[in-house]
């Protein structure tokens, strides 16, 4: 091996540990984010279980403090409760009975598809780009959507199973384009 390629070599895995090390924090970050949720939603649950504790020996339902009317209880539903479903299943569930899936998203503008924003940011390039190029710049342009590099790659597989883009294997990394039409 000569000292050249043996550079190459060296910068090619200096490269990937940086991007594994940004993933890696990134992925700290985000878990660090959902133990503060489930710490808020631990004391909250603990306060809903002493409440109802102390409002136990209430047989008289106008002892009981009431919510007002107008007043909304900001719940997120469970899905580990019984009967409960997840978004996806609601949206098809609303969709093939005949209502709108936007009809439970009170007001709330439907976002786009991941596949139709991948396709339009394909669209921009005529060579091939790399799924965490596409994902970095989704990342980029729509700070509210945060999908995994596996979604982005499932994702990019399913279209090209549909024909809407191409994949090309340089070496050991798999690239995508979008399909001309015409």
């Amino acid at each position: 091996m000569t000292s050249q390629s043996a550079a190459a070599l060296r910068s090619r895995y200096v490269e990937q540990a940086v991007s594994d090390l940004e993933e890696n924090r990134r992925l700290q970050q985000e878990l660090q984010e959902r133990i503060s949720m489930l710490k808020q939603e631990e004391a909250l649950l603990g306060d809903i279980i002493s409440l109802a504790e102390r409002y136990k020996g209430f047989t008289d339902a106008s002892r009981l403090p009431e919510q007002p009317q107008d007043e909304r209880v900001a719940a997120r539903p469970k899905q580990a409760a019984a009967g409960a479903t997840s978004p996806r299943a609601e949206r098809a569930k609303g969709s093939s009975s005949g209502t709108s899936a936007k009809s439970g998203t009170k007001g709330k503008p439907r976002q786009p598809l991941l596949g139709d924003l991948l396709t339009k940011l394909l669209a921009k390039y005529d060579e091939p780009r790399l799924a965490k190029e596409l994902r970095d710049e989704l990342l980029k342009k729509h700070p509210d959507r945060n999908p995994t590099p596996q979604v982005v790659r499932n994702t990019l597989e399913s279209l090209v199973a549909k024909g809407r883009i191409q994949r090309h294997k340089q070496q050991r990394s798999v690239m995508y384009t979008l399909v001309k039409q015409g």
